[in-house]
């Protein structure tokens, strides 16, 4: 059986989300289900249309048309121009489509970019983003987020802080509770019975010894072995100058990182295009792709659904895991 369809937000409608969405309908309609959601007016004129009640009438529709579950918004949609008027309608589409996946009527949750400044401005967003607001709905209260293709998995234990303050951040709680939610996610989501994870050091060279720094040697090694002797496979902490050239990358299922261009660096270099944003740590599947709005470009048809369509693909493979 194949697993119930994906749902995939608006996002930002002056974006290029709704572009996106007739591109990846057009690539994918003969290898999964999908179903948008959101102010059919927002999608390019030349988009066939199908408007559905339910994500189960997706299937029947996928061929010929985008299956759109109608959100009507407040008002059109200028290209570049984010209007207030729309801001919450993106916020209370999101919300639907979690509730469709927390009942099981959809098999995951794949979200096209927001633009939290509108969100803010019009419905006064207080999350700092997607990820945020979606473990507020779920309950949740730490999430993780990985970078994902078919090259690489990265997690970085702390993400949108400065550099600064990355030392102080970087915790054994933290470190554990990302290592845990990590574990589980591929067990749970990406089907690998027994995941195999690398962990980077925090300092050049791992800290080398404890010349460059001893973060790895007091609180990272003796976290690590704990785990292990728990039963987790890790190898670590690694010099992350070498963790990510193609042999090291047969070694391990994912990489968890320090911070957020530790991890980012090396899969944005290996797969700009097709990278795909995974929340793990919640009840349900979701996925992104790994851009945002591009305003500069939004209605020129010319933005790029290469990771669009790979954060669809991804989400159908884990809804299928996850049976």
């Amino acid at each position: 059986m194949s697993p119930a369809p994906i749902v995939l937000t608006c996002g930002e409608p002056a974006g290029i989300g709704p572009e996106l969405a007739m591109k990846a309908w057009a690539a994918l309609r003969g290898e999964i289900t999908l179903a948008w959601m959101g102010d059919p007016r927002h999608l390019p004129a030349d988009c066939p249309v199908a408007e559905i009640d339910t994500p189960a009438a997706a299937a029947a529709a996928m061929q010929t048309a985008l299956p759109v579950l109608r959100h009507d918004f407040a008002g059109p949609a200028t290209p570049g121009r984010p209007d207030p008027a729309n801001a919450q309608g993106v916020i209370d589409v999101i919300a639907r489509a979690v509730d469709l996946a927390q009942s099981g009527a959809a098999g995951a949750v794949c979200t096209a970019p927001i633009h939290k400044k509108a969100l803010k401005d019009g419905a006064g967003f207080l999350y700092p983003g997607h990820t945020e607001y979606l473990a507020a709905l779920a309950g949740i209260d730490h999430v993780v987020m990985m970078l994902a293709s078919d090259q690489l998995r990265v997690v970085p234990t702390t993400i949108h802080i400065p550099l600064s303050e990355v030392p102080e951040r970087f915790t054994r709680d933290l470190l554990e509770t990302t290592i845990r939610i990590t574990h589980d996610g591929l067990k749970r989501q990406f089907g690998i019975a027994a995941p195999r994870i690398a962990v980077a050091g925090l300092n050049p060279h791992a800290g080398e010894g404890g010349a460059m720094g001893r973060e790895e040697i007091e609180m990272m090694i003796p976290l690590l072995d704990r785990m292990r002797a728990d039963g987790f496979d890790l190898t670590g902490p690694l010099p992350a100058d070498t963790m990510f050239h193609a042999a090291a990358r047969t070694r391990y299922d994912a990489a968890i990182c320090a911070y957020h261009d530790q991890a980012l660096i090396p899969i944005k270099t290996l797969d700009f295009d097709r990278g795909v944003n995974v929340t793990l740590g919640l009840p349900f599947i979701r996925t992104s792709p790994d851009h945002g709005t591009a305003f500069d470009i939004a209605g020129q048809g010319i933005a790029n659904p290469s990771s669009t369509i790979e954060a669809l693909r991804m989400a159908w493979r884990m809804a299928g895991s996850t049976r």
